[in-house]
């Protein structure tokens, strides 16, 4: 299958929730195949759990990142066509007074050069870059 679709860090992390969101679970599913993620995504999940001290959490999500994301998930880098297209979309939204995180306009990056749809549960965040298409699977 073809890669369609960019999953962002709240939606990854929706399958180790003590509750999920059963619509998320459920467009995860379907798409089986047509996933990937991204290098800034794996750094905040890493980051997340590293923060954390040693316990059987910790354990659970670093698990989950080894046998559910890396193994089964493309991760894609942020590499120089990425962080030109960021670089021209931050100064635009910062001329317009929306100067977007670092974190964000990295990830809205690596979709929109590898032309894929971004699945968030943060939508309002993302619709100001241009050109981006973004779904939330959690409605």
């Amino acid at each position: 299958m073809t890669i369609r679709y960019l999953l962002d860090t709240n939606v990854l992390s929706e399958a180790i929730k003590s509750h999920p969101n059963q619509r998320t679970l459920e467009r995860l599913s379907e798409h089986d195949g047509e996933l990937a993620t991204c290098s800034v995504v794996w750094h905040e999940l890493s980051y997340g759990a590293a923060r954390l001290a040693a316990s059987k959490k910790r354990r659970a999500i670093e698990a989950y990142l080894e046998e559910a994301v890396r193994s089964t998930l493309p991760i894609l880098p942020y590499d120089q066509e990425a962080a030109t297209w960021h670089a021209k979309e931050r100064a635009r939204l910062s001329r317009n007074g929306l100067p977007p995180s670092a974190a964000d306009g990295q990830i809205a990056a690596i979709a929109h050069v590898n032309d894929l749809v971004l699945v968030t549960a943060n939508v309002k965040d993302f619709r100001r870059f241009k050109d981006l298409v973004v779904e939330d699977w959690s409605r």
